[in-house]
């Protein structure tokens, strides 16, 4: 099959493909707004218990006050307890999740050697609201022996997309790839908005379960439709910059955070900010490698003289030029033999198996699976081992954002240029060596340290950029939505792995480094294995994807591929005569 040939004819990015792809792109920015919302929607401000009566006098160290709301936000976690006076003379220590009465104070003191009552809080706190207004958790008393329930939203967020990675990109393969396309892109608004009037804790977390799943469904399939629906030229830039957008979506999470504190506003504002995306993807054709894999020949052909007119070209291409010639045989009209060959060859079932028919694809789908989970992992892992950044937590955010898109412009040279593979295999080895690096350095040098940080997160950031694109061309038309969606599921798996990966700092401060160093440079080694994609042809058949990386000269050495070549060679020479 020669799908690729309308590149040629009708251009890789001309208007038509410029229309589409802007606007796919505009919609991912949504997915990166979501996976990064929880960043401020359960931010646990500073609290202590709250204390019966009105208070008259705050002492915190050297610090005094009149009121909590004024010493609040100097206090640390890790420090004293807050000691207050109330107008009826009690003085209390409060902290996090207990407070104490003095029995008998003599003097108004910070430090006090007498007998104390321990209370527990009983669901009574006081917030500082000088940096949140309010979030999930000072509106649902997320901290002590709830504080688990906090923490539990990300992981729950990330399960939900690891099983929308799946279904989607199974469902995509079935039924098209512009259905599932306006079906996330619609859901993920009416659930972002529905988020936001969650009446209780359980309901937010099933909320976030379901966005999760429709916007991971997305992100998943539109990198399928963008790469169907551009030439091989302009495929690299255009795979890659879907990442842009994602990181854009997390820039306009650290914006939004620091403009509203108020968590339902906040959620509200995100979710409405790529709505008008809901105006025109109605309107988006499926792609020419669909309609072709599921014999579709008269949409094929109309989208095709579509794709001409708009972009300013004669319609010359037919829909049989698409095809090998052995397809249009007897002279019968592909057009006029669509249903008879429908009805006749009944639609192979494809399963997430096919990815595994062959020792070679095997090989091929654990590898790819693998760059998948460590490209997660370590970015997750150097974002949040990276705690001694310091500064303002949304100007931080927003650089995490930032700081991804060279990382994208450099993925995009290398892979235009000396392929995906050199390129994905030496990012990972570089990130592995970096987090090596990480491990000796002095305690004292922690510029160092950080300067390491940043480049083994750059260069995961390649390697994670880049996979969705290989992934693409390593695997055919009829699994690709499938093949995309297993690796983001394992992309997800990662990143549910990774805060338990960083919890185990506890045990040896650079532990979770050592792990994902030594994953990091074992995965770019067998990255090599992986067979070279730059300027080849999508596959359209598992036979055509099978066979890519397999050396030619081995099939020209045998006897009867010889025979065969010469026989070759005759009949050319005979019809050139």
């Amino acid at each position: 099959m020669t799908v690729e040939r309308m590149f040629d004819e009708y251009g890789h990015f001309k208007r038509f493909q410029a229309c589409l792809y802007f606007a796919a792109v505009f919609q991912a920015i949504a997915c990166g707004i979501h996976y990064l919302a929880s960043v401020f929607l359960v931010e646990t401000p500073n609290f202590v218990c709250s204390v019966p009566g009105n208070i008259t006098d705050v002492l915190y160290g050297n610090i005094t006050g009149s009121s909590l709301e004024s010493v609040l936000p100097v206090i640390k976690p890790a420090g004293g307890p807050l000691v207050i006076r109330t107008s009826e003379g009690e003085q209390w220590e409060l902290s996090r999740c207990r407070s104490a009465l003095r029995i008998s104070p003599q003097d108004f003191t910070y430090d006090f050697y007498g007998n104390k009552t321990m209370k527990d809080c009983s669901g009574n706190f006081v917030y500082d609201h000088s940096e949140v207004h309010k979030s999930i958790v000072t509106d649902w008393d997320l901290v002590c022996e709830k504080e688990w329930l906090a923490k539990l939203c990300q992981p729950t967020f990330m399960l939900g997309v690891l099983i929308g990675a799946l279904l989607f990109g199974d469902i995509a393969d079935r039924i098209g790839r512009v259905k599932i396309l306006m079906f996330t892109s619609l859901f993920q608004f009416g659930l972002g908005v529905a988020v936001a009037f969650s009446l209780n804790y359980y309901c937010f977390v099933v909320l976030r379960f379901l966005l999760a799943m429709v916007s991971s469904g997305y992100l998943v399939v539109v990198f399928v439709y963008v790469t169907e629906f551009t030439g091989s030229k302009v495929r690299t830039w255009t795979s890659m910059h879907i990442h842009a957008a994602f990181a854009v979506g997390l820039m306009v999470v650290a914006l939004t955070g620091y403009l509203v504190r108020v968590w339902w506003i906040y959620q509200i504002i995100l979710s409405i900010c790529t709505s008008p995306f809901l105006l025109f993807c109605w309107k988006f054709p499926e792609t020419p490698f669909y309609l072709m894999a599921k014999g579709s020949y008269k949409e094929t052909q109309a989208l095709l003289d579509t794709i001409a007119r708009f972009n300013g070209l004669e319609c010359r291409l037919k829909v049989e030029d698409l095809l090998e010639p052995v397809k249009s045989e007897n002279g019968k009209a592909l057009l006029d033999r669509e249903e008879e060959e429908r009805g006749a060859q009944p639609e192979k079932k494809l399963s997430i198996l096919d990815l595994f028919g062959s020792w070679r694809m095997a090989g091929r789908t654990c590898t790819v699976w693998a760059i998948w989970f460590i490209g997660s992992l370590g970015y997750y892992v150097f974002s949040l081992g990276s705690v001694n950044l310091g500064g303002n937590q949304y100007v931080n955010l927003f650089l995490v954002g930032a700081v991804e898109l060279p990382s994208y412009l450099v993925g995009c040279f290398a892979m235009d240029r000396i392929g995906r593979k050199k390129t994905c295999a030496p990012a990972l080895l570089l990130s592995g060596v970096a987090c090596m690096l990480i491990i000796v350095v002095p305690a004292e040098m922690e510029s160092l340290a950080v300067a390491l940080s940043m480049i083994g997160k750059f260069a995961v950031a390649i390697a994670f950029g880049l996979i969705y694109l290989y992934t693409c061309e390593l695997y055919p038309t009829v699994i690709r939505s499938l093949a995309v969606g297993s690796g983001s599921m394992m992309c997800r798996v990662g990143s549910i792995v990774a805060p338990f990966c960083v919890y185990l700092a506890d045990v040896w401060v650079y532990l979770p480094q050592l792990i994902v160093g030594i994953l990091a440079f074992i995965i770019g080694v067998l990255t090599f294995l992986l067979p070279e994609t730059l300027g080849k042809p999508l596959p359209t058949t598992l036979e055509e994807a099978e066979s890519l990386g397999s050396d030619p000269s081995k099939k020209k050495s045998a006897p009867g591929n010889k025979d065969r070549e010469d026989g070759m060679e005759l009949n050319q020479h005979e019809a050139k005569a």
